[in-house]
């Protein structure tokens, strides 16, 4: 019933004079409630949407649409999109990609896969510009991955179907134009240090200073008070940043190339804090908290980048009164020139959905109101991956452009 009421909403909208009456690729989001029955739903889409060869997509706790997300309920997303053969090529274990072939890459992984942050790096590496965007499957049953590769164009031979383990995903050629943001949602609540002294996952000494009484410091709190002070460690993550690349702008939010980890325990005999990552020393880390302001200001901010790099004139009239709590109903409808948003792909950290925003779907309002009403699928991931780095607490937005 769920897939006939997506084909419904998919055929009718194909039908009209603005969209593709013979888009290639589907891009198809589930959520893991739906996990058990991933071969019976991909069969009967394709073979209710025959003209629609390849297929890509994996599982969630939660669904993405523009303007409202799905979370932890039934749910499934399709996307239709409007490629050539050369524009794309779908890839997985069975199907590996080139390298060197694509510009960028959209990758879904399952996150038992051992090694995954090396196969992310690796991945990017076949890519010409480095850059990957997705995000690790999530579900409390089956991890699939959904990855179709036809041979011809009329899809009678194909590899692939629904996968688990490994990475999968659809590659772009330079020809297709992307623009991809990353947003963290954290705000710094202490100054960057450099690491000078760890061990593992623990870090012992930051800009020479015991770690342990670094951030006691930072963050306001003291051992002789240990309910208080174990509450606020609890709400307090750390930004690692490479040695000498620092993570925190001038605007005071961190960067695209920081990474979040939580605080995994305190080591009151050696002065340190164990966190979740390998440390080395000569890393930069910062003390940082989530909350609902830092991360729908962060979520604003991306989304304000891109509508500045597309620059406003171009935005469609529906766009602009979608940014506006007052629409101009008398703006000149007159045609633009520059690029517009055809779709958009959107992964978010499951720990980031429904109250995390102040209330459910509000993280896809904030979208739907900065880049209007774009097409616009993705999932609430168990991690997600931007650029060649593996990240969590995040959000990837990426949106596809044409002329």
């Amino acid at each position: 019933m769920a897939a006939g009421l997506v084909l419904a909403q998919l055929q009718a909208q194909m039908a009209l004079p603005d969209y593709a009456a013979q888009p290639r690729l589907g891009l198809l989001y589930i959520t893991d409630h739906y996990a058990p029955h991933a071969q019976a739903l991909l069969d009967h889409l394709r073979q209710s949407l025959p003209g629609v060869p390849d297929w890509a997509g994996t599982v969630g706790i939660g669904v993405a649409v523009n303007n409202a997300e799905y979370f932890d309920e039934p749910a499934m997303a399709l996307m239709l999109c409007d490629l050539t053969p050369e524009q794309y090529r779908v890839f997985s274990g069975v199907s590996p990609l080139p390298a060197a072939w694509a510009d960028a890459a959209l990758v879904h992984a399952d996150p038992n896969t051992p090694d995954l942050a090396e196969l992310i790096a690796e991945m990017a590496g076949r890519t010409q510009q480095g850059y990957l965007f997705g995000g690790l499957s999530a579900s409390r049953t089956r991890s699939v991955q959904f990855a179709v590769c036809a041979d011809d164009a009329g899809g009678s031979a194909v590899h692939g179907g629904v996968l688990e383990g490994g990475l999968s995903g659809v590659a772009f050629s330079p020809d297709v134009s992307l623009m991809s943001r990353v947003t963290q949602g954290c705000q710094p609540v202490s100054p960057e240090r450099e690491i000078t002294q760890s061990e593992g996952h623990v870090v012992l000494q930051l800009a020479g200073e015991a770690a342990l009484d670094v951030m006691l410091a930072d963050l306001g709190i003291s051992l002789s008070e240990p309910q208080k002070a174990i509450a606020v460690v609890r709400s307090t993550l750390v930004g690692l940043s490479a040695a000498g690349h620092s993570g925190v702008g001038r605007t005071g939010h961190l960067g695209n190339d920081v990474r979040v980890r939580h605080i995994i325990g305190l080591d009151p005999l050696r002065q340190g804090v164990a966190v979740a990552e390998n440390l080395e020393p000569g890393m930069l880390l910062t003390f940082c908290r989530r909350d609902v302001q830092a991360a729908r200001a962060d979520l604003v901010r991306v989304c304000a980048e891109i509508r500045e790099e597309l620059e406003p004139e171009t935005l469609s009239i529906e766009a602009i009164h979608a940014l506006s709590d007052n629409p101009l109903p008398t703006l000149p409808t007159l045609p633009t020139a520059g690029p517009r948003i055809a779709g958009a792909v959107y992964v978010s950290c499951t720990g980031r959905g429904g109250p995390h925003f102040g209330g459910p779907s509000a993280e896809l309002q904030i979208i739907r109101h900065a880049l209007g009403d774009v097409p616009l699928v993705g999932f609430f991931a168990a991690g997600e991956i931007a650029r060649n780095q593996l990240y969590g607490y995040t959000g990837v937005l990426t949106v596809f452009t044409t002329p």
